[in-house]
Protein backbone atom coordinates (compact mmCIF):
# COMPACT_ATOMS: atom_id res chain seq x y z
CA UNK A 1 0.00 0.00 0.00
CA UNK A 2 2.95 2.12 0.33
CA UNK A 3 3.35 1.98 -3.64
CA UNK A 4 -0.13 3.73 -3.73
CA UNK A 5 0.46 6.36 -1.04
CA UNK A 6 3.72 7.02 -2.81
CA UNK A 7 2.04 7.87 -6.02
CA UNK A 8 0.98 10.88 -6.65
CA UNK A 9 -1.00 10.36 -9.47
CA UNK A 10 -2.99 7.66 -8.09
CA UNK A 11 -3.44 9.01 -4.93
CA UNK A 12 -5.34 11.86 -6.54
CA UNK A 13 -7.22 9.26 -8.93
CA UNK A 14 -8.44 8.13 -5.47
CA UNK A 15 -9.63 10.94 -3.97
CA UNK A 16 -11.42 11.96 -7.30
CA UNK A 17 -13.23 8.92 -7.02
CA UNK A 18 -13.74 9.15 -3.69
CA UNK A 19 -15.77 12.40 -4.37
CA UNK A 20 -18.42 10.55 -5.97
CA UNK A 21 -19.69 9.23 -2.43
CA UNK A 22 -20.67 5.57 -4.23
CA UNK A 23 -21.50 2.50 -1.99
CA UNK A 24 -18.88 -0.01 -2.12
CA UNK A 25 -16.57 1.23 -4.26
CA UNK A 26 -12.70 1.08 -5.69
CA UNK A 27 -10.59 2.04 -8.62
CA UNK A 28 -9.46 -1.80 -9.87
CA UNK A 29 -7.96 -3.42 -12.47
CA UNK A 30 -4.43 -1.71 -14.19
CA UNK A 31 -4.50 0.63 -11.77
CA UNK A 32 -3.05 -1.85 -8.29
CA UNK A 33 -1.80 -4.46 -11.27
CA UNK A 34 -0.02 -2.46 -13.75
CA UNK A 35 1.95 -0.48 -10.50
CA UNK A 36 2.91 -3.81 -9.04
CA UNK A 37 4.42 -5.14 -12.26
CA UNK A 38 5.70 -1.68 -12.90
CA UNK A 39 7.82 -1.77 -9.25
CA UNK A 40 8.82 -5.66 -9.86
CA UNK A 41 10.40 -4.69 -12.91
CA UNK A 42 11.88 -1.34 -12.13
CA UNK A 43 10.06 0.61 -14.18
CA UNK A 44 9.81 4.85 -13.31
CA UNK A 45 7.50 6.18 -14.08
CA UNK A 46 4.81 3.97 -14.35
CA UNK A 47 3.32 2.86 -17.38
CA UNK A 48 0.16 4.93 -18.45
CA UNK A 49 -3.13 3.19 -18.57
CA UNK A 50 -5.42 2.95 -20.64
CA UNK A 51 -8.56 4.07 -18.44
CA UNK A 52 -8.97 4.21 -14.62
CA UNK A 53 -11.48 1.41 -13.76
CA UNK A 54 -14.06 2.49 -11.04
CA UNK A 55 -15.96 -0.16 -9.74
CA UNK A 56 -18.52 -0.08 -7.35
CA UNK A 57 -21.61 -2.08 -5.56
CA UNK A 58 -24.99 -0.59 -5.90
CA UNK A 59 -27.81 -3.13 -5.46
CA UNK A 60 -30.51 -0.77 -6.40
CA UNK A 61 -29.49 -1.09 -10.52
CA UNK A 62 -30.26 -4.78 -10.27
CA UNK A 63 -34.23 -4.44 -11.66
CA UNK A 64 -32.82 -1.64 -14.32
CA UNK A 65 -29.61 -2.08 -16.75
CA UNK A 66 -30.65 0.75 -18.86
CA UNK A 67 -30.87 3.01 -15.67
CA UNK A 68 -27.39 2.04 -14.41
CA UNK A 69 -25.56 2.16 -18.04
CA UNK A 70 -26.75 5.71 -17.87
CA UNK A 71 -25.32 6.20 -14.01
CA UNK A 72 -22.47 4.98 -15.05
CA UNK A 73 -22.26 7.35 -17.92
CA UNK A 74 -22.84 10.05 -15.90
CA UNK A 75 -20.40 9.50 -13.15
CA UNK A 76 -17.62 9.23 -16.11
CA UNK A 77 -18.64 12.66 -17.41
CA UNK A 78 -18.25 13.96 -13.72
CA UNK A 79 -15.10 13.07 -13.15
CA UNK A 80 -13.92 13.66 -16.85
CA UNK A 81 -14.95 17.11 -16.32
CA UNK A 82 -12.75 17.44 -12.99
CA UNK A 83 -9.74 15.98 -15.03
CA UNK A 84 -8.58 14.45 -17.83
CA UNK A 85 -8.40 10.95 -16.93
CA UNK A 86 -9.77 8.38 -18.90
CA UNK A 87 -12.18 6.69 -16.83
CA UNK A 88 -14.34 3.62 -16.91
CA UNK A 89 -17.18 3.37 -14.23
CA UNK A 90 -18.86 0.29 -13.69
CA UNK A 91 -21.56 -0.89 -11.19
CA UNK A 92 -20.69 -4.49 -10.56
CA UNK A 93 -24.50 -5.50 -9.19
CA UNK A 94 -24.89 -5.82 -13.08
CA UNK A 95 -21.87 -7.35 -14.63
CA UNK A 96 -23.47 -10.79 -13.62
CA UNK A 97 -25.56 -10.44 -16.83
CA UNK A 98 -22.71 -10.41 -18.63
CA UNK A 99 -21.25 -13.85 -17.55
CA UNK A 100 -24.83 -15.39 -17.03
CA UNK A 101 -24.43 -15.80 -13.24
CA UNK A 102 -26.80 -14.90 -10.57
CA UNK A 103 -26.84 -11.87 -8.86
CA UNK A 104 -23.35 -11.16 -7.33
CA UNK A 105 -24.01 -10.01 -3.66
CA UNK A 106 -20.70 -7.95 -2.94
CA UNK A 107 -17.50 -6.26 -4.99
CA UNK A 108 -15.67 -9.04 -3.74
CA UNK A 109 -18.06 -10.98 -5.34
CA UNK A 110 -17.30 -9.51 -8.51
CA UNK A 111 -14.61 -8.95 -8.79
CA UNK A 112 -13.52 -12.85 -8.11
CA UNK A 113 -14.76 -13.42 -11.34
CA UNK A 114 -12.83 -11.24 -13.47
CA UNK A 115 -10.29 -13.10 -15.95
CA UNK A 116 -7.20 -12.57 -13.93
CA UNK A 117 -6.62 -13.25 -10.50
CA UNK A 118 -3.64 -10.72 -10.57
CA UNK A 119 -6.19 -8.00 -12.04
CA UNK A 120 -9.17 -9.09 -9.62
CA UNK A 121 -7.33 -6.85 -6.67
CA UNK A 122 -8.79 -3.06 -5.97
CA UNK A 123 -8.21 0.00 -3.78
CA UNK A 124 -10.44 2.05 -1.98
CA UNK A 125 -9.52 5.40 0.05
CA UNK A 126 -11.52 5.79 3.24
CA UNK A 127 -12.97 9.35 4.45
CA UNK A 128 -9.80 9.34 6.78
CA UNK A 129 -7.68 8.96 3.94
CA UNK A 130 -6.72 4.78 5.11
CA UNK A 131 -6.01 2.83 1.70
CA UNK A 132 -7.73 -0.45 1.91
CA UNK A 133 -7.36 -3.06 -0.73
CA UNK A 134 -9.90 -5.22 -1.86
CA UNK A 135 -8.19 -8.93 -3.04
CA UNK A 136 -10.57 -11.65 -2.89
CA UNK A 137 -7.74 -14.36 -4.20
CA UNK A 138 -4.77 -12.09 -2.05
CA UNK A 139 -2.04 -10.84 -3.92
CA UNK A 140 1.08 -13.11 -3.09
CA UNK A 141 1.36 -14.15 -6.47
CA UNK A 142 0.63 -10.44 -7.67
CA UNK A 143 3.82 -9.58 -6.11
CA UNK A 144 5.14 -12.74 -7.25
CA UNK A 145 5.11 -11.33 -10.99
CA UNK A 146 2.56 -14.28 -11.89
CA UNK A 147 -0.18 -14.23 -14.21
CA UNK A 148 -2.88 -17.10 -13.94
CA UNK A 149 -6.31 -17.61 -15.26
CA UNK A 150 -9.18 -17.24 -12.61
CA UNK A 151 -11.21 -21.04 -12.90
CA UNK A 152 -14.27 -19.30 -11.34
CA UNK A 153 -13.65 -17.11 -14.76
CA UNK A 154 -13.85 -20.32 -16.90
CA UNK A 155 -13.18 -19.40 -20.20
CA UNK A 156 -9.25 -20.22 -20.42
CA UNK A 157 -9.52 -19.20 -23.69
CA UNK A 158 -10.07 -15.21 -22.92
CA UNK A 159 -7.56 -15.39 -20.96
CA UNK A 160 -4.83 -16.07 -23.56
CA UNK A 161 -6.28 -13.56 -25.88
CA UNK A 162 -6.53 -11.16 -23.07
CA UNK A 163 -2.77 -11.70 -22.36
CA UNK A 164 -1.48 -11.72 -26.08
CA UNK A 165 -3.46 -8.62 -27.14
CA UNK A 166 -2.59 -6.62 -23.74
CA UNK A 167 1.27 -7.50 -24.43
CA UNK A 168 1.97 -7.64 -21.29
CA UNK A 169 4.58 -9.94 -21.69
CA UNK A 170 6.03 -6.89 -24.41
CA UNK A 171 5.94 -4.89 -21.50
CA UNK A 172 6.63 -6.42 -18.99
CA UNK A 173 9.03 -9.53 -19.95
CA UNK A 174 10.03 -10.76 -16.25
CA UNK A 175 5.98 -11.87 -15.82
CA UNK A 176 5.18 -15.53 -15.36
CA UNK A 177 2.18 -17.28 -16.91
CA UNK A 178 2.48 -20.32 -16.84
CA UNK A 179 -0.76 -21.24 -18.36
CA UNK A 180 0.01 -20.00 -22.03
Amino acid sequence: MSWIRADIWRMDALRQARSLCLPDWCLAAGFVRNLVWDRLHGYSPSTPLNDIDLIYFDPAYFDSVHAGKRADRRYEQRLQCASALPWSVKNQARMHERHGHRPYESIEEALSVWVERETAVGVTLGDDDCLRLIAPFGVASLLAGRVTHNPRHGDREEFRRRVAAKGWLRRWPKLDIPEL
